[in-house]
């Protein structure tokens, strides 16, 4: 399966060890790390080595679908987005270095990679969450269509504590979401 996505401004490409310094670098942020569950602080080069190993495997399985997002324009290295089996469902997560956010690319990235899931994956669902105080992320999840299933506690390694991760769910009938007149 051709894994290669594209929007107006991005390409997304599976991620490759040629990333992992810019990974690397983007991750060390811990404004960036905080907003993730897995995620350590600091993070470093080994920190993005070890996760490419990992989901390299599970790639190999079918159990992820991991994507490096560049601008077009320039070749810039912005984040990650992906689709991960996790506990019978799949759920979306992403990241993106700080300064790239406000500017619509993890809304398009997010977009591009849910209608991969829908169309050429064929799932029904997608799950998403978000920690309580990155209202950013929840807004990204409710422009595309994404509504409340429940509230969790899920842990940050990062601030090495739970907290309230707020899961949405996205259906395939509900995707793309309607424009309000």
């Amino acid at each position: 399966m051709h894994e290669e996505l594209e929007t107006e401004r991005l390409l997304l490409r599976p991620v490759c060890a040629d990333d992992l310094p810019t990974v690397a670098a983007l991750m060390s942020d811990y404004d960036v790390a905080k907003n993730l569950s897995t995620a350590p602080h600091p993070y470093t080069l080994a920190d993005a080595e070890a996760f490419f190993a990992k989901h390299s495997e599970a790639r190999a399985r079918g159990e992820t679908h991991v994507f490096s997002v560049f601008r077009r324009s320039d070749g810039a290295f912005l984040g990650k987005n992906g689709l991960h089996a996790k506990d019978g469902l799949v759920e979306m997560g992403y990241w993106f270095g700080k300064p790239y956010w406000g500017q619509g690319f993890a809304t398009e990235a997010a977009r591009r990679v849910l209608t991969f899931g829908f169309e050429q994956l064929g799932l029904e669902q997608i799950v998403a969450g978000w920690f309580e105080d990155n209202f950013a992320s929840g807004r990204i999840l409710s422009k595309l269509g994404f509504t409340s299933k429940e509230t969790i506690e899920r842990d940050c390694l990062a601030r090495g504590q739970a907290l309230r991760c707020n899961m949405m769910v996205l259906r395939r009938q509900a995707f793309p979401p309607k424009r309000a007149a």
